[in-house]
C-alpha cells in the first residue's frame, strides 16, 4: 500500500461546499482507504491505499461526495514521495520561514508554455512563480488574498489548480510520514 495525499478543491471555502472532516474521512474509508487522516477544514486527506489510476480514484471520491453532499469537488492525488520531493525542490527556501507567503499549486497536467507566459503576465513586482511539471511555486510576500495572479491563474493556465500554503504542505508531509 502506498501513502497518498488527496487535495480537494473548494471545500468549506466562504461558507460553500460545506463538508465535515469526519464525513470526508468516512467517504475515504468506504473507498477502501486505511489510516485516513484529515488536516484542517479545507479538504486535505492523507491515507494509505493501492491506487491504479489517480484520475479514476479521484473521480470516485468526487462522485461519492456529490452523491452524499450535493457538490462535486475536484480531487488531486499526490503521492507522499512526490510531496516530499516538491518540498525538497522549493526554489524559495528563504520564504519557508514565512509559510503564508509561499504557496504550492497542484495542476492537472503540465501547462503549455503560452499559458505559463499568461500566468507570468499576472505576477506583481513583489511576487514570483516557478513552474515545475505539474507544480507551481508561488512566492507572494505581500499576501495572496488580493493577488491578480491568485485570482487569474486558472484562467491563464486554462485548467483548474488547487493550492496550499507552505504550512499546510509541510504539515501534510509530516502526516504522510507518520502513517
Amino acid at each position: 500500500m502506498k501513502t497518498w495525499i488527496a487535495l480537494l478543491r473548494g471545500i468549506n471555502v466562504g461558507g460553500h461546499n460545506r463538508l465535515a472532516m469526519k464525513a470526508l474521512s468516512r467517504i475515504f474509508e468506504s473507498a477502501g482507504c486505511e489510516h485516513v487522516r484529515t488536516y484542517i477544514q479545507s479538504g486535505n486527506v492523507v491515507f494509505n491505499r493501492s491506487v491504479k489510476s489517480r484520475v479514476q480514484f479521484g473521480d470516485a471520491i468526487g462522485e461519492a461526495i456529490e452523491r452524499d453532499h450535493g457538490f462535486r469537488p475536484a480531487v488531486r492525488l499526490v503521492s507522499a514521495e512526490e510531496l516530499s520531493a516538491a518540498i525538497a525542490s522549493n526554489p524559495y527556501p528563504m520564504a519557508a520561514s514565512e509559510p503564508k507567503s509561499l504557496h504550492l499549486l497542484f495542476l492537472e497536467r503540465p501547462p503549455q508554455e503560452e499559458h505559463i507566459d499568461a500566468a507570468n503576465a499576472l505576477v506583481s513586482k513583489s511576487e514570483s512563480i516557478t513552474v515545475t511539471g505539474k507544480l507551481i511555486y508561488v512566492h507572494a510576500p505581500d499576501g495572496i488574498a488580493r493577488s491578480k495572479l491568485a485570482n487569474g491563474i486558472d484562467r491563464a493556465l486554462r485548467m483548474n489548480t488547487t493550492g496550499r500554503n507552505w504550512r499546510t504542505v509541510t504539515k501534510l508531509n509530516d502526516l504522510a510520514s507518520s502513517i
